[in-house]
Protein backbone atom coordinates (compact mmCIF):
# COMPACT_ATOMS: atom_id res chain seq x y z
CA UNK A 1 0.00 0.00 0.00
CA UNK A 2 2.86 2.00 0.82
CA UNK A 3 4.76 1.54 -2.54
CA UNK A 4 1.70 2.56 -4.37
CA UNK A 5 0.73 5.52 -2.51
CA UNK A 6 4.40 6.74 -2.95
CA UNK A 7 4.35 5.51 -6.63
CA UNK A 8 0.93 8.17 -6.98
CA UNK A 9 3.16 10.85 -5.25
CA UNK A 10 5.92 10.41 -7.56
CA UNK A 11 3.25 10.55 -10.59
CA UNK A 12 2.21 13.75 -8.59
CA UNK A 13 5.69 14.87 -8.67
CA UNK A 14 6.22 14.58 -12.33
CA UNK A 15 3.15 16.55 -13.54
CA UNK A 16 3.19 19.24 -11.19
CA UNK A 17 7.16 19.75 -12.30
CA UNK A 18 6.08 19.16 -15.86
CA UNK A 19 3.56 22.04 -15.68
CA UNK A 20 6.33 24.38 -13.75
CA UNK A 21 8.21 23.36 -16.89
CA UNK A 22 5.65 24.62 -19.22
CA UNK A 23 5.03 27.80 -17.40
CA UNK A 24 9.00 28.55 -17.43
CA UNK A 25 10.03 27.74 -20.65
CA UNK A 26 6.85 27.89 -22.99
CA UNK A 27 5.40 30.97 -21.77
CA UNK A 28 6.95 34.29 -23.16
CA UNK A 29 6.33 37.85 -24.61
CA UNK A 30 7.01 37.06 -28.29
CA UNK A 31 4.76 34.61 -29.92
CA UNK A 32 6.60 31.85 -32.29
CA UNK A 33 3.80 32.41 -35.06
CA UNK A 34 1.87 35.49 -35.94
CA UNK A 35 -1.59 35.17 -33.81
CA UNK A 36 -4.87 37.42 -34.78
CA UNK A 37 -4.89 35.52 -38.01
CA UNK A 38 -7.83 36.97 -40.31
CA UNK A 39 -10.47 35.07 -41.86
CA UNK A 40 -11.93 35.90 -45.45
CA UNK A 41 -15.49 35.42 -46.41
CA UNK A 42 -13.97 32.18 -48.72
CA UNK A 43 -11.96 30.76 -45.57
CA UNK A 44 -15.40 31.23 -43.52
CA UNK A 45 -17.09 28.86 -45.95
CA UNK A 46 -14.19 26.50 -46.60
CA UNK A 47 -13.93 26.06 -42.93
CA UNK A 48 -17.67 25.17 -42.31
CA UNK A 49 -17.76 23.07 -45.20
CA UNK A 50 -14.66 20.73 -44.07
CA UNK A 51 -16.19 20.86 -40.08
CA UNK A 52 -18.85 19.61 -41.30
CA UNK A 53 -17.45 16.80 -43.95
CA UNK A 54 -18.19 13.90 -41.79
CA UNK A 55 -21.77 14.65 -41.09
CA UNK A 56 -22.35 13.44 -44.52
CA UNK A 57 -21.68 10.14 -43.38
CA UNK A 58 -24.58 8.08 -42.33
CA UNK A 59 -24.83 6.45 -39.24
CA UNK A 60 -22.69 2.97 -38.84
CA UNK A 61 -21.07 4.07 -42.10
CA UNK A 62 -17.37 3.96 -42.68
CA UNK A 63 -16.28 7.03 -44.25
CA UNK A 64 -12.96 8.68 -45.47
CA UNK A 65 -12.05 12.67 -45.54
CA UNK A 66 -9.25 13.91 -47.41
CA UNK A 67 -7.67 17.14 -45.98
CA UNK A 68 -4.57 18.94 -47.32
CA UNK A 69 -1.87 21.55 -45.82
CA UNK A 70 -4.05 24.16 -46.31
CA UNK A 71 -7.45 22.67 -45.45
CA UNK A 72 -5.49 21.55 -41.77
CA UNK A 73 -4.49 24.71 -41.18
CA UNK A 74 -7.87 26.46 -41.73
CA UNK A 75 -9.64 23.76 -39.82
CA UNK A 76 -7.04 23.94 -37.39
CA UNK A 77 -6.86 27.86 -36.95
CA UNK A 78 -11.11 28.39 -36.90
CA UNK A 79 -11.10 25.74 -34.07
CA UNK A 80 -8.70 27.65 -31.82
CA UNK A 81 -9.44 31.18 -32.75
CA UNK A 82 -13.49 29.81 -31.07
CA UNK A 83 -11.54 30.44 -27.87
CA UNK A 84 -8.98 32.74 -27.67
CA UNK A 85 -6.31 34.69 -30.34
CA UNK A 86 -4.15 31.78 -31.33
CA UNK A 87 -2.72 30.43 -34.33
CA UNK A 88 -1.11 26.83 -34.96
CA UNK A 89 0.45 25.79 -38.16
CA UNK A 90 0.87 22.51 -39.37
CA UNK A 91 2.93 20.88 -41.92
CA UNK A 92 2.65 17.42 -43.50
CA UNK A 93 5.50 15.12 -43.90
CA UNK A 94 5.49 11.32 -44.70
CA UNK A 95 4.04 9.61 -42.21
CA UNK A 96 4.66 12.73 -39.93
CA UNK A 97 2.14 15.88 -39.10
CA UNK A 98 4.14 18.59 -37.46
CA UNK A 99 2.26 21.02 -35.34
CA UNK A 100 3.78 25.20 -34.06
CA UNK A 101 1.00 26.00 -31.87
CA UNK A 102 0.90 29.73 -30.04
CA UNK A 103 -2.11 30.66 -27.82
CA UNK A 104 -2.73 34.04 -26.80
CA UNK A 105 -2.79 33.81 -21.98
CA UNK A 106 -4.80 36.06 -19.55
CA UNK A 107 -3.00 39.02 -18.27
CA UNK A 108 -0.28 37.54 -16.12
CA UNK A 109 3.53 38.78 -14.87
CA UNK A 110 4.87 35.52 -16.99
CA UNK A 111 4.11 36.42 -20.72
CA UNK A 112 1.62 36.78 -22.93
CA UNK A 113 1.95 34.08 -24.82
CA UNK A 114 2.49 30.28 -24.21
CA UNK A 115 4.47 28.19 -26.98
CA UNK A 116 4.57 24.59 -27.72
CA UNK A 117 5.58 22.93 -30.79
CA UNK A 118 5.03 18.44 -31.29
CA UNK A 119 5.18 15.90 -33.92
CA UNK A 120 2.90 13.01 -34.21
CA UNK A 121 4.09 10.01 -36.26
CA UNK A 122 2.85 6.73 -37.67
CA UNK A 123 5.27 4.03 -37.33
CA UNK A 124 5.37 0.41 -39.21
CA UNK A 125 2.44 -1.52 -38.47
CA UNK A 126 0.48 1.33 -37.00
CA UNK A 127 -3.13 2.40 -37.99
CA UNK A 128 -2.95 5.72 -35.91
CA UNK A 129 -0.12 8.40 -35.14
CA UNK A 130 1.72 8.76 -31.98
CA UNK A 131 3.22 11.70 -29.89
CA UNK A 132 7.07 11.44 -31.19
CA UNK A 133 8.33 14.86 -29.84
CA UNK A 134 7.13 17.76 -27.71
CA UNK A 135 8.68 20.93 -27.03
CA UNK A 136 7.79 24.04 -24.45
CA UNK A 137 9.22 26.78 -25.96
CA UNK A 138 12.99 25.96 -26.17
CA UNK A 139 13.06 22.51 -24.19
CA UNK A 140 12.28 19.68 -25.54
CA UNK A 141 10.89 17.13 -23.50
CA UNK A 142 10.76 12.85 -23.91
CA UNK A 143 7.64 11.97 -26.00
CA UNK A 144 6.59 9.29 -23.76
CA UNK A 145 6.63 10.90 -20.73
CA UNK A 146 4.86 14.29 -22.21
CA UNK A 147 2.30 11.79 -23.85
CA UNK A 148 1.48 10.32 -20.53
CA UNK A 149 1.80 13.73 -18.60
CA UNK A 150 -1.35 15.04 -21.50
CA UNK A 151 -3.20 12.10 -21.56
CA UNK A 152 -3.75 12.19 -18.03
CA UNK A 153 -4.25 15.76 -17.58
CA UNK A 154 -7.45 14.75 -20.66
CA UNK A 155 -8.44 12.01 -18.22
CA UNK A 156 -8.95 13.50 -15.21
CA UNK A 157 -10.12 17.52 -17.03
CA UNK A 158 -13.65 18.37 -18.86
CA UNK A 159 -11.65 17.63 -22.20
CA UNK A 160 -11.82 14.27 -21.67
CA UNK A 161 -15.53 14.08 -23.24
CA UNK A 162 -14.29 16.15 -26.25
CA UNK A 163 -11.19 13.68 -26.79
CA UNK A 164 -13.26 10.93 -26.86
CA UNK A 165 -15.79 12.29 -29.16
CA UNK A 166 -12.92 13.37 -31.38
CA UNK A 167 -10.90 10.21 -31.65
CA UNK A 168 -13.18 7.54 -30.72
CA UNK A 169 -14.75 7.24 -34.30
CA UNK A 170 -10.90 7.10 -36.17
CA UNK A 171 -9.95 4.30 -36.87
CA UNK A 172 -6.66 4.29 -39.32
CA UNK A 173 -5.19 7.81 -40.11
CA UNK A 174 -2.17 7.98 -43.43
CA UNK A 175 -0.13 11.28 -44.17
CA UNK A 176 2.04 11.81 -46.84
CA UNK A 177 3.45 14.50 -47.74
CA UNK A 178 0.33 16.54 -49.79
CA UNK A 179 -2.73 15.12 -47.60
CA UNK A 180 -3.64 13.63 -45.00
CA UNK A 181 -6.41 10.54 -45.12
CA UNK A 182 -8.82 10.18 -42.06
CA UNK A 183 -11.00 6.62 -42.07
CA UNK A 184 -13.54 6.40 -39.20
CA UNK A 185 -16.79 4.76 -37.87
CA UNK A 186 -19.37 6.60 -36.24
CA UNK A 187 -22.23 5.25 -34.53
CA UNK A 188 -25.57 7.71 -34.57
CA UNK A 189 -24.96 8.74 -31.08
CA UNK A 190 -21.54 9.85 -32.13
CA UNK A 191 -22.56 11.29 -35.28
CA UNK A 192 -25.49 13.69 -33.42
CA UNK A 193 -22.70 14.60 -30.39
CA UNK A 194 -20.39 15.82 -33.06
CA UNK A 195 -22.86 17.78 -34.87
CA UNK A 196 -23.47 19.65 -31.57
CA UNK A 197 -19.56 19.98 -30.43
CA UNK A 198 -19.14 23.34 -32.34
CA UNK A 199 -22.27 25.08 -30.82
CA UNK A 200 -23.32 26.69 -27.13
CA UNK A 201 -25.96 25.39 -25.73
CA UNK A 202 -28.70 27.11 -24.57
CA UNK A 203 -30.28 25.34 -22.10
CA UNK A 204 -27.55 26.50 -20.23
CA UNK A 205 -28.83 26.36 -16.67
CA UNK A 206 -26.31 29.55 -16.03
CA UNK A 207 -29.07 31.23 -17.91
CA UNK A 208 -32.01 31.14 -16.38
CA UNK A 209 -31.39 33.73 -13.89
CA UNK A 210 -31.09 36.42 -17.32
CA UNK A 211 -34.20 34.82 -18.91
CA UNK A 212 -36.35 35.67 -15.84
CA UNK A 213 -35.23 39.17 -15.73
CA UNK A 214 -36.00 39.00 -19.59
CA UNK A 215 -39.41 37.68 -18.91
CA UNK A 216 -39.70 40.38 -16.14
CA UNK A 217 -38.81 43.06 -18.39
CA UNK A 218 -41.46 41.99 -20.95
CA UNK A 219 -43.74 41.82 -18.00
CA UNK A 220 -43.06 45.97 -17.41
CA UNK A 221 -42.71 46.72 -20.60
CA UNK A 222 -45.82 49.33 -22.21
CA UNK A 223 -47.13 47.65 -25.38
CA UNK A 224 -47.82 51.16 -27.27
CA UNK A 225 -44.30 51.36 -27.41
CA UNK A 226 -41.68 49.63 -29.27
CA UNK A 227 -39.15 47.24 -27.28
CA UNK A 228 -35.92 48.88 -27.28
CA UNK A 229 -32.75 46.41 -27.10
CA UNK A 230 -31.58 49.02 -24.71
CA UNK A 231 -34.37 48.25 -22.26
CA UNK A 232 -33.03 44.52 -22.45
CA UNK A 233 -29.57 45.11 -21.95
CA UNK A 234 -29.43 47.83 -19.57
CA UNK A 235 -31.15 45.69 -16.75
CA UNK A 236 -29.35 42.90 -17.80
CA UNK A 237 -26.30 44.42 -17.18
CA UNK A 238 -27.39 45.99 -13.83
CA UNK A 239 -27.88 42.70 -12.81
CA UNK A 240 -24.20 41.10 -13.81
CA UNK A 241 -22.53 43.89 -11.93
CA UNK A 242 -24.57 42.90 -8.99
CA UNK A 243 -23.21 39.37 -9.36
CA UNK A 244 -20.19 39.78 -10.44
CA UNK A 245 -16.43 39.73 -9.33
CA UNK A 246 -13.14 39.97 -11.42
CA UNK A 247 -12.55 36.34 -11.56
CA UNK A 248 -16.29 35.71 -13.28
CA UNK A 249 -17.46 38.67 -14.63
CA UNK A 250 -16.78 37.87 -18.67
CA UNK A 251 -18.64 34.92 -18.06
CA UNK A 252 -22.14 36.58 -16.56
CA UNK A 253 -20.88 39.23 -19.73
CA UNK A 254 -21.55 36.04 -22.12
CA UNK A 255 -24.68 34.77 -20.43
CA UNK A 256 -26.38 38.76 -20.96
CA UNK A 257 -25.65 38.54 -24.49
CA UNK A 258 -26.90 34.82 -25.21
CA UNK A 259 -29.80 35.06 -22.81
CA UNK A 260 -30.62 38.66 -24.90
CA UNK A 261 -29.78 36.78 -28.08
CA UNK A 262 -31.72 33.94 -28.05
CA UNK A 263 -34.62 36.41 -26.96
CA UNK A 264 -33.90 39.04 -29.70
CA UNK A 265 -33.78 36.25 -32.60
CA UNK A 266 -36.48 33.90 -31.20
CA UNK A 267 -33.90 30.98 -30.61
CA UNK A 268 -34.91 30.16 -26.88
CA UNK A 269 -38.24 32.23 -26.28
CA UNK A 270 -40.35 29.83 -25.35
CA UNK A 271 -37.78 27.88 -23.21
CA UNK A 272 -37.24 31.42 -21.75
CA UNK A 273 -40.78 31.54 -20.63
CA UNK A 274 -41.31 28.17 -19.73
CA UNK A 275 -38.84 28.45 -17.46
CA UNK A 276 -40.00 31.28 -15.58
CA UNK A 277 -40.42 31.14 -11.95
CA UNK A 278 -43.36 34.20 -12.48
CA UNK A 279 -46.99 33.70 -11.95
CA UNK A 280 -47.79 36.01 -14.80
CA UNK A 281 -46.45 35.50 -18.02
CA UNK A 282 -46.36 38.08 -20.84
CA UNK A 283 -49.01 38.08 -23.09
CA UNK A 284 -46.56 38.54 -26.28
CA UNK A 285 -43.46 38.44 -27.42
CA UNK A 286 -42.40 41.97 -28.48
CA UNK A 287 -40.10 42.63 -31.06
CA UNK A 288 -36.73 44.46 -29.97
CA UNK A 289 -35.81 47.75 -32.08
CA UNK A 290 -32.47 49.58 -32.89
CA UNK A 291 -33.47 53.24 -34.39
CA UNK A 292 -37.13 51.67 -35.21
CA UNK A 293 -35.64 48.55 -37.05
CA UNK A 294 -36.10 44.72 -35.99
CA UNK A 295 -33.30 43.91 -38.26
CA UNK A 296 -30.52 45.83 -36.49
CA UNK A 297 -31.18 44.88 -33.38
CA UNK A 298 -30.89 40.98 -34.60
CA UNK A 299 -27.39 41.84 -35.85
CA UNK A 300 -26.01 43.89 -33.65
CA UNK A 301 -26.83 41.40 -30.75
CA UNK A 302 -25.91 38.02 -32.49
CA UNK A 303 -22.93 39.67 -33.70
CA UNK A 304 -22.17 40.36 -30.05
CA UNK A 305 -22.95 36.85 -29.18
CA UNK A 306 -20.71 35.20 -32.25
CA UNK A 307 -17.81 37.06 -30.98
CA UNK A 308 -17.94 36.52 -27.36
CA UNK A 309 -18.97 32.96 -27.45
CA UNK A 310 -16.68 32.44 -30.48
CA UNK A 311 -14.24 34.91 -31.95
CA UNK A 312 -14.46 38.64 -33.51
CA UNK A 313 -12.84 37.87 -36.89
CA UNK A 314 -15.50 34.91 -37.29
CA UNK A 315 -18.83 37.67 -36.70
CA UNK A 316 -17.23 40.06 -38.84
CA UNK A 317 -16.59 37.58 -41.80
CA UNK A 318 -20.01 36.07 -41.27
CA UNK A 319 -21.81 39.52 -41.27
CA UNK A 320 -20.00 40.83 -44.55
CA UNK A 321 -20.59 37.32 -46.45
CA UNK A 322 -24.20 37.34 -45.63
CA UNK A 323 -24.59 41.28 -47.06
CA UNK A 324 -22.82 39.93 -49.94
CA UNK A 325 -25.18 37.10 -50.10
CA UNK A 326 -28.30 39.43 -50.08
CA UNK A 327 -26.77 41.50 -52.76
CA UNK A 328 -26.98 38.38 -55.16
CA UNK A 329 -30.48 37.56 -55.17
CA UNK A 330 -31.29 38.84 -51.35
CA UNK A 331 -32.90 41.73 -49.70
CA UNK A 332 -29.35 43.67 -51.22
CA UNK A 333 -26.58 44.69 -49.49
CA UNK A 334 -26.86 46.89 -46.78
CA UNK A 335 -23.75 48.78 -45.26
CA UNK A 336 -26.94 49.77 -42.19
CA UNK A 337 -26.84 46.26 -41.26
CA UNK A 338 -23.45 45.73 -41.76
CA UNK A 339 -22.79 48.70 -39.47
CA UNK A 340 -24.71 47.01 -36.87
CA UNK A 341 -22.70 43.95 -36.81
CA UNK A 342 -19.39 45.58 -36.57
CA UNK A 343 -21.12 47.75 -33.40
CA UNK A 344 -21.73 44.61 -32.31
CA UNK A 345 -19.21 42.91 -32.85
CA UNK A 346 -16.73 45.05 -30.86
CA UNK A 347 -19.12 45.54 -28.30
CA UNK A 348 -18.85 41.42 -27.80
CA UNK A 349 -14.90 42.14 -27.77
CA UNK A 350 -15.13 44.51 -24.82
CA UNK A 351 -17.17 42.96 -23.24
CA UNK A 352 -15.06 40.05 -22.75
CA UNK A 353 -11.85 41.36 -23.24
CA UNK A 354 -10.91 41.16 -19.90
CA UNK A 355 -11.71 40.99 -16.83
CA UNK A 356 -11.17 45.22 -15.86
CA UNK A 357 -13.16 45.64 -19.25
CA UNK A 358 -15.84 43.18 -18.51
CA UNK A 359 -16.44 44.92 -15.06
CA UNK A 360 -16.29 48.50 -16.61
CA UNK A 361 -18.57 48.27 -19.19
CA UNK A 362 -21.25 46.66 -16.74
CA UNK A 363 -20.95 49.64 -15.11
CA UNK A 364 -21.38 51.58 -18.12
CA UNK A 365 -24.70 49.59 -19.61
CA UNK A 366 -25.84 49.88 -16.22
CA UNK A 367 -25.92 53.99 -16.27
CA UNK A 368 -27.01 54.38 -20.04
CA UNK A 369 -30.20 56.88 -21.20
CA UNK A 370 -31.03 54.59 -24.53
CA UNK A 371 -29.67 52.83 -27.68
CA UNK A 372 -27.47 55.66 -29.08
CA UNK A 373 -24.74 54.94 -26.19
CA UNK A 374 -24.01 51.76 -27.77
CA UNK A 375 -25.26 51.86 -31.49
CA UNK A 376 -24.26 54.68 -33.48
CA UNK A 377 -27.05 55.94 -35.98
CA UNK A 378 -26.55 54.24 -39.53
CA UNK A 379 -29.68 55.45 -41.28
CA UNK A 380 -27.90 57.75 -44.08
CA UNK A 381 -25.56 54.48 -44.80
CA UNK A 382 -26.51 52.99 -48.34
CA UNK A 383 -28.84 49.76 -48.32
CA UNK A 384 -30.76 47.56 -50.89
CA UNK A 385 -28.13 47.31 -53.64
CA UNK A 386 -27.91 44.98 -55.68
CA UNK A 387 -24.76 42.87 -56.99
CA UNK A 388 -24.56 45.32 -60.49
CA UNK A 389 -25.36 48.38 -57.85
CA UNK A 390 -22.72 47.19 -55.59
CA UNK A 391 -20.32 46.72 -58.37
CA UNK A 392 -20.40 49.68 -59.84
CA UNK A 393 -20.10 51.60 -56.73
CA UNK A 394 -17.61 49.54 -54.79
CA UNK A 395 -16.26 47.09 -57.08
CA UNK A 396 -15.29 44.69 -54.45
CA UNK A 397 -14.81 43.86 -50.45
CA UNK A 398 -10.88 45.04 -51.46
CA UNK A 399 -11.48 48.63 -53.15
CA UNK A 400 -10.53 51.90 -51.63
CA UNK A 401 -14.43 53.27 -51.64
CA UNK A 402 -15.34 50.10 -49.96
CA UNK A 403 -12.59 50.56 -47.22
CA UNK A 404 -12.94 54.33 -46.63
CA UNK A 405 -16.91 53.72 -45.85
CA UNK A 406 -16.30 51.06 -43.40
CA UNK A 407 -13.24 53.41 -41.92
CA UNK A 408 -16.05 55.80 -41.56
CA UNK A 409 -18.41 53.05 -39.78
CA UNK A 410 -15.45 52.50 -37.39
CA UNK A 411 -15.12 55.88 -36.54
CA UNK A 412 -18.54 56.45 -35.62
CA UNK A 413 -18.92 53.12 -33.48
CA UNK A 414 -15.92 54.53 -31.81
CA UNK A 415 -17.08 58.16 -31.26
CA UNK A 416 -20.45 56.23 -29.84
CA UNK A 417 -20.58 56.87 -25.60
CA UNK A 418 -19.62 53.53 -24.58
CA UNK A 419 -16.61 53.02 -26.58
CA UNK A 420 -14.79 56.03 -26.04
CA UNK A 421 -12.57 55.34 -22.85
CA UNK A 422 -11.55 51.48 -24.72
Amino acid sequence: MKLLLRTILLLLSFVLILCAMLVFFGISDRPDIAVGWTLTQDDVVRARKLLHEGAKTKPDEIGTIELSQPDLNLAANYLLNRYTKSAVKIELKKNVLRFTVTMTLPKNTYGQYLNISFRLGIEENNDLPELTKFKAGKLLLPAKFAAFVINTLIKYSSLNEYFILATQPIKIIKIDTQKISITYYSSKESLIQAQNFLTQDPSNPALHIYQQKITEVLLQHDPAWRLSLAELLKPLFELALRRSTLENAIEQNKLVIMATNNYVNNKETNKLLAISNTKELPKKNYPTFLYKRIDLAQHFIASAAITSSINGQIAKAVGEEKELNDANGGSGFSFIDLAADKAGTHFGEIATSSPENARKIQKAMSEIKDYTDFMPDPRDLPEHMDKTEFNERYQSVDSNAYKELLKQIDERISATPIYRTY
